[in-house]
Parts: C-alpha cells; structure tokens; sequence
C-alpha cells in the first residue's frame, strides 16, 4: 500500500534539542559541585525526571523542576536562593534558544511535501514547541501538527486517521524507538528510525527486530528515496 502521509519527530529529528539540555545540564554540575560530583548528580537528576514525566511531562519546565528538586535533595535542603535562581534563568535561556536546524531536515520535508500529507507529531512544552516551529521556517510545510503528552500507538492511531487515510498508508519518522518508531509500528504504519548524536536515556528501547514495517536511515536526507521504494 502507498504510503499517503507522514508523521515527523521534531526535537533531534528536524532540530537540535538535547544539546541544549546537555549544556543546561552541565551548567547544573558547575553549579552544584561542592555538593555532588557530576555522575552521581546526573543519576539522581534522571531519576527525578523519571518519577516527575507523570506530573511535569516532557520539555524544558519538566526538566526545571527536576533539576531545582535534585537540588534541594543533594544538599538536604540547603540549596542557595542564588543557586535556584539561577537554575530558572537557565530554563529561560532554553525557551528562548535558537532553532538549529539537522542535516538534510530542510531538504527531507520540502521533498515530500509535495506528494504526502505531513503531520508534526511531537512532545514537550506546548508554547516552546510552537515557538521552534515557527522559528524552524518548516511550519507552512505540515498539512497537521500534534503536540501530544506522549506518543502510543493509539496516539498513532488516532493521528494519522485525522490527518491520513488511516495508519497502515502512514509512516512516522524520528530519532527514538520508544517514541517513535515502536509505537507507530505497533499502530499498523511504517516506523523510520533516524538515530540522533545524542540520545535521552529515558528514550532507549530496543528496535523492533524482525518487523516488516521497521527501517533505519543514517540521516534524512535518505528519507525521500526510502519512501519512494516502499
């Protein structure tokens, strides 16, 4: 069956993101290194993110209020006023940080816009989302644009029958298997995996062996190519 739309990954898949958060995140170790050397303040940062994705969810307010928690905890509540302060004023340089288009993003969705229903299927901060959008130059381009809480495969499911002819003429593209790729599988569509440099730990998961709807590509400008073999 011919593939009729396309979903895309936005953050590490058309732009760079956690780049952003890796540097906020040593800036984070600088800050409290008379407390925690920087591994385990990495460890019990991921762990709060973990246990907060069902209150705070995913983005850059989540991972703000995760980072001033593992502050009050590593220093058994002792955490400077200056140091909280400073931790917000990070979270607002990240909401604020220039759009830094991948390799090849560009070229992928001007490629297949002309022939494919293009959806933006992302997570994150509803209003920083937008933002990057409309920064990236790429919004006039998607026929449809989800910002979801999390993606499933009833996420799927539900997206590519409003913007499609139903999962199984869709494919999603992105940079996690978790969140990208097994999920859409699972839904019935094509799931593309496009491995980013650097990868959130709490978006690891194994690929799909064996599925007859699972690709990888080395970058996007293979995208094109790929979806025309299919």
């Amino acid at each position: 069956m011919t593939v009729t739309t396309i979903g895309f990954d936005a953050d590490d898949t058309l732009w760079h993101n956690e780049t952003v958060f890796r540097l906020t995140e040593d800036r984070f170790a600088d800050l409290l290194r008379d407390h925690a050397e920087p591994s385990h303040l990495a460890e019990r940062l991921l762990a709060a993110e973990r246990r907060n994705l069902g209150h705070y969810g995913f983005g850059v307010k989540g991972f703000v209020l995760s980072m001033i928690e593992t502050a009050i905890e590593v220093t058994d509540g002792r955490v400077p006023g200056a140091v909280i302060a400073d931790l917000l004023a990070a979270g607002r340089e990240m909401l604020t940080h220039p759009v830094e288009l991948l390799p090849h993003a560009e070229d992928a969705v001007r490629a297949l816009a002309p022939d494919h229903t293009l959806v933006l299927i992302t997570k994150g901060d509803l209003l920083d989302q937008e933002r990057k959008l409309a920064e990236s130059g790429l919004g006039e381009l998607f026929d449809g644009i989800e910002i979801v809480s999390d993606k499933t495969a009833a996420t799927y499911t539900r997206v590519f029958a409003a913007h499609g002819d139903g999962a199984g003429r869709a494919l999603m593209v992105g940079n996690s298997l978790k969140s990208d790729v097994n999920p859409a599988i699972a839904a019935g569509a094509w799931g593309v995996f496009c491995p980013s440099e650097i990868e959130w730990a709490l978006e690891r998961a194994a690929p799909p062996d064996g599925a007859a709807r699972y690709r990888q590509i080395a970058h996007l400008g293979e995208l094109p190519g790929l979806v025309a073999g299919l």
